[in-house]
């Protein structure tokens, strides 16, 4: 067989390395001319640096569980001191990088010290943070006949890992620093498949069985004793009529979740609905209405076959496939 060779005068396909660059740069400069002015110069807060600031400061909330040392009474203090000063150094340089890419869209000048007052305030919600880990994840453990422990909770079930995260993202979003805040429930969505906006507000002993697929949206409030399981979505639907709104403009949007509601697997409610206490919403069921304290929403019952007409249903839908 005779190996055909390209002719020299045949121009190859694709771009050289100077091509794509210059391809690139021109792209990076059309992109940059339709962002804010003074944004594309600005620092972003790092992922990495974000993801090591949640690590210490599970850490310091849980030094004897997350920390994953041995620690003598006298000397936990002294750890979680050491872990929260490394924490609240890094987190307050990359709140000061969100503040300087915020800053080419504010009509003044950020005060000097404004990342560090972030972080000051943020320390000080650190016990409400983890009073209310705590309590999501005894109510894990009271709901879940599975779990052997506690600490097995913590360290294991995909909820708990979210609901931490969301604990330090919501303080964080509240505060003033929605991107570092973003960042951390995104690492969240990438370890558990969980996917809770930072502005979403959440009370006490929230339960996620499960988990995998779970969405709630920025604007949706859930009270206390609320138990998810997997694929349910509170989301945003926009009402029919309504003009065509600015994707920036922020409005209520996603339901509220009564107190004590339990909602079931794969279940998708849209709007700003409200769902009374003590509810129970039940699997795949698509719901865009309000619903009384103690509802019951169910999708109709499965027809139950005998036998006979089981095989000839098969049969039929065998025949249609073929």
């Amino acid at each position: 067989m005779t190996t055909q060779r390209r002719s020299a005068e045949t121009p190859r396909p694709g771009a050289t390395l100077g091509e794509a660059v210059t391809a690139l740069g021109s792209a990076r400069a059309a992109w940059r001319d339709r962002q804010p002015r003074g944004r594309a110069a600005a620092m972003f807060p790092s992922r990495g640096a974000v993801e090591r600031i949640v690590e210490l400061l599970a850490e310091a909330l849980y030094p004897r569980r997350l920390g994953l040392q041995r620690i003598a009474p006298a000397d936990e203090d002294r750890f979680v001191a050491a872990k929260l000063a490394a924490a609240f150094t890094e987190l307050e340089r990359e709140v000061d990088r969100e503040l300087g890419y915020w800053q080419a869209e504010a009509s003044a000048a950020f005060d000097s010290d404004q990342a560090a007052t972030i972080v000051r305030l943020f320390a000080g919600t650190l016990g409400d943070i983890r009073r209310l880990v705590d309590s999501d994840v005894e109510a894990a453990f009271l709901g879940d006949p599975a779990a052997g422990s506690t600490d097995e909770i913590l360290v294991c079930y995909p909820g708990a890992i979210a609901s931490l995260h969301h604990r330090i993202a919501h303080q964080l979003h509240g505060l003033g620093a929605p991107i570092v805040a973003r960042m951390i429930s995104e690492l969240a969505n990438e370890r558990t498949g969980i996917d809770i906006h930072p502005g979403a507000t959440i009370g006490e002993r929230f339960f996620i069985d499960h988990g995998t697929g779970v969405v709630i949206g920025e604007t949706a409030i859930v009270g206390h004793g609320v138990r998810l399981y997997q694929h349910v979505t509170l989301g945003a639907r926009s009402p029919l009529g309504a003009a065509r709104r600015n994707p920036r403009e922020r409005y209520a949007r996603h339901p509220i979740v009564g107190d004590d509601v339990v909602i079931y697997a794969g279940a998708t409610i849209l709007g700003r609905v409200t769902i009374g206490a003590g509810a129970t919403i039940g699997g795949n069921v698509w719901l865009l209405a309000d619903v009384p304290p103690g509802g019951v929403v169910v999708q109709p019952e499965a027809d139950l076959l005998a036998p006979s007409a089981g095989h000839a249903l098969r049969d039929t839908l065998v025949q249609a496939v073929v």
